[in-house]
């Protein structure tokens, strides 16, 4: 029974993790640049500005990806133990087209039929325009204030703390990080603005971004999910293999 009940809250937690995930994988760089060196002189106005702005173009300059990625899930706890895996082939097509195809899977058959493949209906049905527009990081979903500046591999990074203007399990709070070149998403630190489940004592959610071609695409995601009863459920997703076509056909 307690492990039921942390597959639903697993489950909950992570349709959520599907939701924030979309609107990040059209964060791209469209090819055009005012400058190599990034200004560490922005108000948060003008960090937000920019990364709508540019989310907007790179939606549209997005047509086609395709990856791998390697799903694994652990809870520890009452009464027992369980992990599962799962490899899947995923395919995106501009607008909000996703297709997911299961090349292998190991583990728990409660966690693969339960958890792994509710997430895969979940991103499907996040990625269409009536959920999409309740999620996407701009401001008439969230606040924002700009906290710190950061050097990275790329030059240099904004970070934002991020509130949502109204709680739903479709939003976040937390922090995020902009890459001052070209202004898209890099990190995700943050938590359910709503709490997915009574169940739940805290869930933590950290994404990561990395550069393919022209475009930031989602590289890593961790989520753990802290159970009233003592347990944890961490869940992790690796993304590799991309193919990507924008609107120039490259």
């Amino acid at each position: 029974m307690a492990v039921l009940r942390a597959i639903r809250i697993v489950t909950a937690l992570i349709g959520w993790v599907a939701l924030i995930t979309v609107p990040n994988l059209l964060g791209a760089d469209s090819g055009a640049r005012s400058s190599s060196i990034p200004s560490t002189s922005l108000s948060a106005d003008q960090v937000v500005d920019n990364l709508v702005r540019k989310n907007q173009e790179r939606a549209q300059a997005l047509l086609h990806s395709e990856g791998t990625r390697v799903y694994h899930l652990a809870y520890r706890g009452f009464p027992g133990d369980r992990d599962a895996e799962m490899i899947v082939k995923a395919t995106y097509d501009s607008p909000s087209s996703k297709e997911f195809t299961v090349v292998s899977e190991s583990g728990s058959k409660l966690i693969l039929n339960r958890v792994f493949r509710k997430l895969l209906e979940s991103e499907k049905e996040a990625a269409q325009p009536a959920i999409s527009v309740r999620t996407q990081l701009n401001r008439d979903n969230y606040s924002f204030e700009l906290v710190g500046y950061e050097p990275s591999n790329t030059g240099g990074q904004y970070v934002l703390r991020v509130s949502p203007k109204s709680r739903s399990k479709y939003v976040y709070s937390g922090k995020v990080w902009v890459d001052g070149i070209d202004f898209a998403v890099t990190q995700i630190e943050a938590e359910p603005a709503q709490n997915p489940s009574f169940w739940t004592k805290k869930s933590e959610i950290h994404h990561e971004y990395t550069k393919v071609g022209a475009f930031w695409l989602p590289a890593r995601n961790e989520s753990v999910s802290y159970i009233r009863l003592g347990g944890r459920a961490t869940l992790t997703i690796e993304y590799k293999d991309y193919r990507v076509t924008d609107a120039r056909g490259q």
